[in-house]
């Protein structure tokens, strides 16, 4: 995890994942998030009233959160959900 900006956070995945961003944007869609942009590199969506940034390698950026703990903890809800 790491600050970027002050207003956000980034959560990183130790396992060095390779998402089909594709799939996961369904997927998420179909659990009721409103995806705002979803491309071979990144795929924004609203979530939690944060808008959270997910790419293929399994990192997660939330905005905005300050909260180290919780960046951490909703990274790993999020990608449970994805693998």
């Amino acid at each position: 995890m790491r600050l970027c900006g002050g207003e956000a956070l980034m959560a990183v995945s130790a396992d060095g994942l390779d998402l089909d961003l594709i799939k996961a944007s369904e997927k998420l869609g179909g659990m009721g998030h409103r995806i705002k942009q979803n491309d071979d590199m990144m795929i924004i969506l609203e979530w939690k009233d944060m808008e959270v940034t997910i790419y293929p390698q399994g990192k997660v950026m939330f905005f905005p959160l300050k909260d180290r703990s919780l960046c951490i903890k909703y990274a790993a809800e999020i990608l449970d959900d994805l693998i």
